[in-house]
């Protein structure tokens, strides 16, 4: 099993339009940051995780051969604003990409591409959608990995995380009930979000982030969904806990 990161911003990104700040004028390719998407390769498949407005960027970049289903955390749009891209893998695929997600997020999906579910517009992206519970682990495409799903609350919105196997992907998190933790124990691989310095109502610091990988323990945690105020790559890395790591766009992930 593979995870690429493909972007591992904010909804801004970094650099950020009109900024110069040292992170934003940085020279370091992993201080450049696209927004929140992740590629899993699992038994042969290939799944999405978030569809974020630059994933045609980051498709082309990461040259992805295909994708055969999208995994939704949440409906805000540095999230599902990329799904209107998924236009070419139709084409040569031949086939409907089923997205998964919450059904409160699937309706925000069918309002923001009206286009896409109400019409019969040609070319548009052949999607179907597929509701998901917090409370009940599902099997997709065939694979034999168990997918569980974790209630992570964004402030006061719940949304969702993902566990397959040793790895758990988590963003946008501010904090996880007790009954959420039990099901991260035993990881190799911990995926999750670590805002910046400041205290934020709907998402972590990287104190609390790392607060919360202490806690669930795993071999490795890998830190996304990081703004320009974080800090420079190569700074914030060097003050971090043994085994825990700032992600960067493109970082590939095996997990056995």
């Amino acid at each position: 099993m593979r995870l690429t990161l493909l972007g591992t911003g904010t909804s801004m990104g970094v650099p950020v339009i009109g900024c110069t700040c040292d992170v934003c004028q940085s020279d370091d390719i992993r201080d450049k940051k696209l927004r929140i998407s992740a590629w899993l390769e699992i038994e042969g498949k290939h799944i999405l995780i978030d569809a974020s407005p630059d994933f045609r960027q980051q498709a082309l970049v990461n040259k992805l051969p295909r994708v055969d289903a999208v995994l939704l955390t949440h409906e805000h749009r540095d999230h599902i604003g990329g799904l209107d891209d998924l236009r070419p893998f139709n084409f040569y695929q031949q086939q409907y990409i089923s997205i998964h997600g919450l059904e409160r997020v699937c309706e925000e999906v069918k309002m923001a591409y009206g286009y896409i579910f109400n019409s019969n517009y040609p070319g548009i992206p052949l999607l179907s959608l597929e509701h998901l519970n917090f409370d009940q682990p599902f099997q997709l495409l065939g694979i034999q990995e168990q997918f569980i799903p974790i209630r992570v609350m964004h402030g006061e919105l719940p949304i969702l995380g993902y566990r397959v196997g040793k790895l758990a992907f988590l963003t946008d998190v501010k904090y996880l009930e007790d009954s959420e933790l039990s099901k991260l124990q035993n990881l190799d691989v911990l995926v999750s979000s670590a805002l910046h310095h400041e205290p934020h109502y709907s998402h972590n610091t990287l104190a609390e982030a790392i607060e919360l990988a202490t806690k669930i323990g795993a071999k490795q945690t890998y830190f996304i969904h990081t703004s320009h105020h974080v800090g420079k790559y190569a700074t914030v890395q060097a003050s971090l806990p043994p085994n825990m790591y700032l992600a960067y766009d493109g970082l590939s992930l095996d997990i056995y």
